[in-house]
């Protein structure tokens, strides 16, 4: 069972064209999405009323979802609106799905559609502002939703797997405080005059700043239902106000996640049928690094499947 009467990240805007659906699963329920003449995204139920064929095999023509086995076109509302040489007043209609297209992703409401409130979906306030990079994608983990939202809001496992990047022993030393405020849950650390580990080091370079001045740390987790995690983690020069310091003395970034509960076996994930897909990323406070000449100028290299 899964939350339903709720918000869930399907996709990243640029997954969804204007000539091929997406097929998706989501809390068990297999949904296509496609992006109608308007621009608008709709998600309908991912079969096809006339022979049981995926309607995500198939092609957008307009409004409609066109069905790759015999061309019955889906309207965005889940009724059929035409098929060649057939009469279609007597299809049933299929589930259609609220959904929401903001911050470069596209929400889908797997419950009620009476119930769905954009107002609900999280806000993320780096989309827009120029002072944040931006990169990150969609990854098939083979294990239950849930464990994902564990592994991101107790970040002590980063002492352990991430020692030689962002690990370091302040990590498990440093009081971690949980609070929650509605159905919002904050878990927080904060490590004062501490050493910055080999990855933030780097991230101070590219700001300009000395890598080897202590500096305060930050790992601020925040968790909404039912998949959502949003980290606020960060650096600055030790004594200018950890967190609050001014841009100048810090470099900081977010790591965002949204957990996809597939609901069925995915045999290319694991043998115990339990998946997910998470779509993570991190927007950025601090420059990128730059690509050295010679590397730019190479030609890109074919994939090799092995």
């Amino acid at each position: 069972m899964y939350p339903l009467n709720t918000w869930y990240v399907a996709a990243r805007s640029h997954e969804i064209g204007s000539t091929r659906p997406l097929g998706r699963r989501i809390c068990n329920k297999a949904m296509a999405f496609f992006r109608q003449a308007s621009g608008q995204v709709a998600a309908v139920e991912d079969f096809c009323p006339h022979r049981g064929a995926p309607l995500s095999l198939g092609f957008v023509q307009g409004d409609t979802l066109v069905c790759g086995y015999h061309g019955l076109a889906m309207g965005g509302d889940g009724k059929t609106a035409s098929m060649p040489c057939q009469r279609v007043r007597g299809f049933p209609a299929i589930a259609s799905y609220p959904v929401h297209e903001a911050h470069g992703f596209v929400w889908v409401w797997p419950g009620h559609p009476s119930q769905a409130d954009v107002a609900l979906i999280p806000q993320f306030e780096w989309l827009g502002n120029p002072a944040f990079g931006y990169g990150g994608g969609l990854y098939h983990i083979g294990c239950d939703y849930r464990l994902m939202i564990d592994n991101l809001m107790d970040l002590t496992r980063e002492t352990y797997v991430h020692s030689n990047s962002i690990g370091q022993k302040e990590i498990d030393e440093a009081p971690c405080q949980t609070r929650v405020a509605g159905d919002h849950v904050i878990t927080e650390r904060y490590m004062e005059g501490i050493e910055a580990p080999p990855f933030w080091q780097m991230a101070l370079r590219l700001n300009g700043l000395p890598d080897d001045r202590p500096v305060d740390r930050w790992q601020i987790c925040h968790f909404t239902p039912p998949s959502h995690v949003m980290i606020e983690v960060g650096v600055a020069l030790a004594g200018n106000g950890g967190y609050h310091a001014p841009d100048a003395v810090k470099a900081a970034s977010w790591v965002v996640a949204g957990s996809l509960p597939r609901g069925k076996a995915v045999p290319e994930l694991t043998s115990t049928g339990a998946g997910c897909c998470g779509l993570a990323g991190s927007p950025r406070q601090f420059q990128p690094a730059p690509v050295p000449e010679w590397v730019s100028s190479q030609p890109c290299p074919r994939a090799v499947r092995r």
